[in-house]
């Protein structure tokens, strides 16, 4: 106050949210985010359909693509995607679980709250359930050999179920199975490395996912620029081109004045001996096949189409990347600079059916798994699905552990949270009872998306563990309590891990604040959640500008 008037600090437009209100308002927006993709869990969970601004229509139940397409517009929202993105990053699946228990934790922290529970003790609480649920998860883990291949399927057909590849998981986890185990390395140390960059994907619609393939080597989806080339070669001298077989255009506009016919066809000429210029460099590099990024001239195709070389125009760059991955060629950037020295040896064979050319290296390494779906909405989601498995195979091999599936792991991990629990003095101890009840989400939601009575099933399963059954888990087909491992449900241990170090980690920054302060309005677009306001009081924050 300066003689009597108020000091404005704030401008008329600024909003600020501050205690009890801020928390209340992340913690309904994280759990909003959250319980927009619970439905979507196990093999039971349900798909989403969106529908973004230009109208184009994916339907998933993958949780990180649900997230990031949806139009999420708040800022404690958003660091809920971001638990999902991280996940989908380090371990390739376990999103939607990931966000779930980041929300059930906020949940329970919102009750340990009210109890006038200081928010810094819940976070030290969250902390030490955390570090200690990694630990135990280590030693639940079961050790798996690169070489067990039962088992690297078991994991891929537990990451797929439930992604539109149920009915032909067996084919495709062997696919995936023995894609990663062609690409894995043993480093110097005995470790293994699975370099993805030698595995590329390519999707096709018109046949069942069941006739998918794994073909050693890439595809490349493209047509010969000119009918009368070769397109069959067993040993050819491949050329990878980042530079047009074209007339170069001058970098400035220019104008031509052609006063007759003489230098109109002098004109054409030296457009002419430009491009024989560059197809003689072609030739006389030896090159069988070029595949070039860039265009071609129709006389440059004609050209190479009377040395009897096949010409691939508009490659991808990924697939040219690919390419140099399995043939082990450079990418030439510049005809000028093209030696013999910057071809590779490789066999080229061309599939007319499917229109699709078949290039195999001699002595570098790389797979492409062809999928194969129905239509295009139905081959997107199987990609999905195939990547997810791709990754967490990825990982088993890399990481060497895996975790029974089905629940199995967060009740056990619940259970020893409670017994240590009771060595945590203070008001911590209450935080990681709430964490345990945080991780025990997991089966609840299972059953819940498969139609069954989660409080009974729940009970069954801190039986079964209570009894020294660490691998009991649900079967959401049956119904029944089993012991998962030995029904194929496993998942990677690292998964697991970041899951809960991700989900601990964003809960813990969403309970750090206490005061928000917004430049402009925090709303996100009046009361419709559908265009990605969660719900719990988001869509607009007017009513709490007496919190200022």
């Amino acid at each position: 106050m300066q003689q009597g008037q108020p000091m404005i600090i704030m401008g008329d437009d600024a909003q600020r949210v501050k205690d009890k209100d801020a928390q209340e308002y992340n913690i309904s927006a994280a759990r909003g985010v959250a319980e927009s993709v619970r439905s979507t869990l196990g093999p039971k969970g349900m798909d989403k359909m969106l529908v973004d601004s230009m109208g184009d229509v994916t339907i998933t139940n993958d949780g990180v693509t649900i997230l990031q397409t949806m139009d999420i517009d708040n800022p404690t929202a958003e660091m809920i995607v971001e638990v999902a993105e991280t996940q989908e990053d380090e371990a390739g699946d376990g999103t939607t679980s990931a966000v779930a228990i980041a929300g059930e934790l906020l949940k329970n922290a919102e009750d340990l709250l009210e109890q006038d529970i200081h928010p810094t003790a819940v976070i030290k609480g969250f902390n030490l359930a955390s570090e200690y649920a990694r630990e135990q998860v280590d030693e639940v883990a079961t050790a798996v050999d690169p070489d067990d291949t039962e088992t690297l399927k078991s994991v891929a057909e537990t990451s797929m179920t439930g992604k539109g590849a149920e009915l032909d998981k067996d084919v495709l986890a062997d696919l995936v199975v023995r894609a990663i185990q062609g690409v894995t390395v043993e480093a110097d140390d005995s470790s293994h490395v699975v370099d993805l960059a030698n595995l590329n994907i390519e999707t096709r619609t018109g046949r069942a996912a069941g006739e998918s393939r794994l073909l050693s080597g890439a595809v490349v989806d493209k047509d010969p620029v000119h009918e009368d080339m070769p397109t069959d070669f067993e040993a050819a001298d491949v050329l990878l081109l980042n530079d047009p077989i074209e007339v170069e255009e001058a970098d400035v506009d220019t104008a031509v004045n052609v006063e007759s016919p003489d230098q109109l066809q002098r004109f054409l000429d030296k457009e002419e001996e430009e491009l024989r210029e560059k197809v003689d460099k072609i030739v006389e590099s030896g090159a069988d096949v070029v595949f070039c990024q860039k265009g071609i001239d129709d006389l440059a195709q004609h050209y190479l189409a009377k040395e009897g070389i096949l010409a691939v125009r508009r490659t991808k760059k990924s697939d040219l990347t690919f390419l140099k991955n399995v043939l082990g060629a450079p990418i030439v950037s510049d005809l000028d600079s093209l030696t013999a020295d910057d071809l590779a040896v490789g066999s080229v064979t061309r599939d007319t059916e499917e229109e699709l050319f078949y290039v195999e290296g001699e002595d570098a390494h790389g797979v492409t798994l062809l999928l194969y779906g129905t239509t295009e909405h139905v081959v997107d989601e199987l990609e999905r699905g195939i990547q997810d498995a791709i990754d967490v195979v990825s990982t088993t091999v890399s990481d060497g552990r895996t975790l029974p599936g089905g629940g199995a792991i967060e009740v056990e991990l619940a259970r020893r949270l409670r017994d240590y629990a009771d060595s945590v003095s203070g008001r911590e101890q209450l935080a990681v009872e709430a964490f345990a009840d945080s991780l025990e989400l997991i089966p609840r939601v299972l059953a819940e998306n498969a139609g069954l009575d989660a409080i009974d099933l729940l009970v069954d399963l801190r039986a079964a563990h209570e009894a020294g059954d660490t691998d009991a888990g649900l079967n959401v087909f049956s119904g029944e309590v089993e012991n998962t491992t030995e029904a194929g449900v496993v998942e990677t241990a690292h998964a697991k891990e970041q899951a809960i170090a991700s989900a601990a980690e964003a809960a813990n920054l969403v309970l750090k604040i206490d005061d928000i302060i917004s430049a402009g309005d925090l709303s996100t677009g009046g009361d419709d959640d559908e265009g990605g306001a969660p719900a719990g009081g988001m869509g607009g924050m007017g009513g709490m500008g007496g919190a200022m």
